[in-house]
């Protein structure tokens, strides 16, 4: 059985931490999630805890551009 023509291209690795903290949206923005999630939620108010579940959007076009190069596969789907 002959082998499979090559298309000269590489799969590039994903860096997982980087899908793991960051996604796409639909029009394209780079979200995150807040810090502060982890453990020792109990004495937090209840107004905290709800402000932790917000995502943010990157603001700094080097650091978007930089996540996108760590997770290219993460870019919105055509």
């Amino acid at each position: 059985m002959p082998r499979k023509k090559s298309s000269g291209k590489y799969k590039i690795k994903t860096h997982k931490a980087t899908s793991k903290r960051f996604r796409m949206t639909g029009s394209g923005k780079v979200v995150r999630t807040k810090i502060g999630k982890g453990h020792l939620r109990r004495n937090t108010s209840q107004r905290t805890k709800y402000l932790l579940a917000e995502t943010l959007e990157v603001q700094s076009s080097g650091l978007v551009k930089h996540i996108k190069r760590l997770a290219p596969y993460m870019s919105k789907k055509d």
